[in-house]
């Protein structure tokens, strides 16, 4: 395989385990979190603040606080994103989760993960994530939301539109291993 894979995914679907799998089983790096601490090593930003802007869209509010000249902070960290995303797919194939990659990375394959709503909420309240199970379902919407906003600010496209990808793979209806494998057959298929 020797181009980069993105993984957009719904929360909760699984998508960042589908991701570490499939790395693993073609042997290429992986990248998720850990780029919030890269672009801030190649930034200006510090990491702490990075992680609690990161895949947010600029509001209202937040144009307001900076002169016509000034960039708004989540400007900035999609800016230092999207230049170290491009810098990892120079090097060669990885598979990197979310941050609008899928756009960044044009030439990419583009994979979505989705599930039920249902199957999501308990995917995550059996993670234990620190959200009252009554209240989880309220979290994967609203974190659901913000991807939404975040994608489409910056992309100006639909986010979890299958057009936008060449591989929509429901993990609800065979589990994240057999995402893998179909993931694995259309790599595959993609590299005769």
């Amino acid at each position: 395989m020797d181009k980069v894979i993105t993984v957009s995914r719904q929360f909760g679907s699984g998508g960042r385990e589908f991701g570490v799998k499939l790395a693993k089983e073609l042997g290429i790096p992986f990248y998720d979190k850990d780029l919030i601490s890269m672009a801030a090593e190649s930034s200006n930003l510090s990491e702490e603040f990075m992680r609690h802007y990161e895949e947010s869209a600029p509001g209202l509010f937040s144009r307001t606080l900076y002169s016509y000249y000034q960039m708004p902070m989540t400007d900035q960290i999609y800016i230092a994103q999207s230049n170290l995303i491009k810098q990892l797919a120079a090097k060669g194939p990885c598979v990197i989760i979310g941050r609008c990659s899928d756009v960044i990375v044009e030439d990419s394959v583009k994979i979505y993960i989705h599930a039920p709503l249902q199957q999501r909420v308990e995917r995550k309240n059996a993670m234990g994530i620190g959200v009252p199970p009554e209240k989880m379902e309220e979290h994967v919407k609203a974190t659901d939301k913000k991807r939404k906003k975040y994608y489409e600010y910056y992309t100006d496209q639909k986010w979890g539109m299958a057009e936008n990808h060449d591989l929509c793979l429901d993990s609800g209806r065979i589990g994240v291993d057999g995402c893998v494998e179909c993931a694995l057959t259309f790599i595959k298929r993609l590299s005769k």
